[in-house]
């Protein structure tokens, strides 16, 4: 079999995308037939180029979730892409720790297959050109999602690294991977930046009129698309060494190859607790 060109001759542009229809998870298996358990597809007429891990951490997201898998999986293909798709289920109730989930996905996702690139993706956001490609750079970490509908198809700033963004297993070994520390706070894509930059490495931004992606307006999903502006400290350089993936502590509840995609349920464990406000008072005391 021949090798797939390296960037496909199938793709279309821009898409349109709409939220108006919620499609059953039978629609989208019909229409995606070389889609195999585990919600993995390789071409089936050439050889692919890469090998991509999309990595999507969750709470409470069922609606998001058909719509994510309905837009996302033919949008894959037209890229001639070997590729699983990861969804990362935090268990319980507590607040939300995206990096931590996002740490546990490439833990679980490395096991699988040697990838060649880390596609790290909120459910929230749908891609809106599929020249946009789910790949990596050799040399440096990529966003992917610079021209967000909500942030009106510009970036808030310069080294904004959220939403959609693509890192190779090294780059992501280089970092440390990421922040465990982060619970239902929306600073640790700025922790990644950071870490990226105290690597030595420098963060390729797509062009704004490639990366650009429509949010969806309901669901659970913490995203970080609402600060417009980046924090003036961050604690980065005394932390990154000793918080991310040398630190990452989880139990895997369940790993199962669903049809469109591999499930994994995660108990991440829960916030640090402060002490009871009395003994708060007696320790300022």
């Amino acid at each position: 079999m021949q090798t797939c060109k390296p960037q496909s001759n199938i793709l279309v542009g821009l898409l349109t995308i709409t939220f108006d229809t919620l499609h059953s998870e039978k629609t989208i298996i019909h229409k995606n037939p070389y889609v195999q358990l585990g919600g993995c597809y390789s071409p089936p007429h050439c050889l692919a180029h890469y090998k991509t891990a999309i990595i999507v951490p969750c709470r409470k997201c069922e609606q998001q979730l058909h719509q994510f898998l309905y837009y996302l999986h033919p949008f894959l293909q037209r890229q001639q892409l070997s590729y699983c798709i990861y969804l990362i289920h935090q268990a319980g109730t507590g607040p939300f720790n995206r990096a931590k989930l996002l740490n546990v996905g490439v833990h679980e996702a490395m096991k699988d297959n040697d990838w060649d690139c880390l596609l790290l993706h909120n459910m929230d956001l749908i891609p809106e050109n599929d020249y946009n490609l789910y790949v990596c750079d050799k040399y440096y970490p990529k966003h992917l999602s610079t021209a967000i509908d909500k942030l009106y198809y510009r970036l808030p700033y310069s080294s904004f690294f959220g939403g959609v963004t693509a890192l190779t297993p090294d780059h992501y070994m280089k970092i440390n991977g990421f922040p465990n520390t982060y619970w239902e706070h929306l600073d640790e894509d700025d922790d990644i930046a950071e870490r990226i930059h105290i690597a030595g490495m420098k963060i390729i931004q797509v062009p704004l009129h490639v990366g650009r992606y429509k949010t969806m307006g309901y669901g659970q999903t913490v995203s970080p698309l609402l600060r417009l502006k980046r924090p003036a400290e961050l604690h980065t350089s005394q932390t990154w060494k000793d918080d991310g993936t040398n630190s990452l502590v989880f139990k895997l509840l369940e790993k199962k190859k669903k049809h469109l995609y591999t499930h994994i349920m995660v108990d991440i464990g829960a916030t640090p607790a402060l002490p009871p406000p009395s003994r708060r008072k007696r320790n300022n005391t």
